[in-house]
């Protein structure tokens, strides 16, 4: 299907969706705001290259319970909430509430129903949203105010751009020599434990959890009496560039918070790697991981207090990833 026509689809949706009272009945709104599944008629063929109020083109099911549907809204619905992807869209299911128990349990995208062999138009709509916040959180930049509010200096690898730190995974793992002297002089030398956050594959990973995360982190291993290093930001960073700062700065146990590659269930999911004296070079299965850090996962407190607790136990143990559980 022409961009343009789905384009056309899309604003007449939209359009539909912000008309409250219709004179007709055939809209996705509801007087009361209730949401309604719409579905395309095909009972005629219909030339949607042409400009057409909605109501022309849909057939809204008004059966289902209109309490189930609604929604809060100032005149439009967020086809990509969780509210919405939560109705199933499945005409007439065997078994319903079975149907509700395992859509509750997943974001994977189950009870979506189609019309005819293609998906409905509010599945295809709620994809190519998601789709583009995947591609937002991947190449949008965090945010420089939010670093500064936390009080963290920021540094960049050997990548200069976003499209070269995607092709060259290589030049995210390390840095120039002036940037390494740089977090030398900037950082404290042989902390306990260096922190440091880094965007990875999702800025939006960091915008949404950083603030919560970190401080819940510092505090709890200044509790546990660590030695905490000065926390920053790396720019255009892979996992692997913890290997330098390790060496760079002697720590006994280097963390990064970092942005995980975004499915189309959310670009906000952060993960913590930690090491054990990490080193460049060292086998990928020494590292511990605390993954799925995100507001539909592990919170972002919760998840700073459990990482605390796991690095006390690296510390104890004098090992991380395979090695701890030896």
């Amino acid at each position: 299907m022409d961009n343009d026509i789905i384009e056309k689809i899309v604003n007449a949706v939209i359009s539909e969706i912000n008309i409250k009272k219709t004179s007709a009945g055939a809209s996705a709104v509801a007087d009361n705001g209730a949401y309604h599944p719409v579905n395309i008629k095909k009972d005629k063929p219909v030339d949607i290259t042409k400009d057409m109020p909605v109501s022309s083109v849909i057939n809204v099911s008004t059966e289902t319970n209109e309490q189930e549907h609604k929604a809060s809204f100032d005149g439009t619905v967020d086809i990509t909430s969780k509210e919405v992807k939560s109705i199933p869209l499945i005409e007439n299911p065997a078994d319903e509430d079975a149907l509700r128990r395992m859509m509750s349990k997943t974001p994977a995208r189950i009870g979506v129903g189609r019309s005819g062999p293609r998906l409905k138009t509010q599945t295809m709509l709620a994809l190519r949203a998601d789709h583009a916040s995947a591609r937002d959180a991947v190449f949008l930049d965090v945010d420089e105010k939010l670093l500064e509010s936390l009080g963290l200096f920021s540094v960049k690898t050997k990548c200069n751009d976003k499209n070269e730190f995607l092709t060259r995974p290589d030049l995210g793992r390390e840095f120039d020599p002036e940037t390494e002297q740089e977090i030398k002089s900037k950082c404290v030398a042989n902390p306990d434990v260096q922190i440091y956050l880094s965007d990875g594959l999702s800025s939006r990973a960091i915008e949404a959890n950083a603030a919560n995360i970190l401080p819940a982190l510092m505090e709890g291993l200044k509790n546990q009496g660590f030695s905490v290093g000065t926390p920053f930001f790396v720019k255009f960073g892979r996992v692997a560039s913890m290997d330098h700062i390790s060496e760079l700065l002697g720590a006994k146990v280097t963390c990064v918070l970092i942005g995980e590659r975004p499915g189309l269930g959310s670009g906000e999911s952060m993960s913590a790697y930690i090491a054990y004296k990490a080193t460049v070079g060292m086998p990928e299965a020494n590292r511990t991981v605390v993954s799925n850090i995100y507001s539909g996962g592990i919170s972002a407190v919760e998840a700073g207090a459990y990482i605390s607790e796991v690095i006390a136990k690296i510390m104890q143990n004098q090992a991380s990833g395979v090695n701890l559980k030896k």
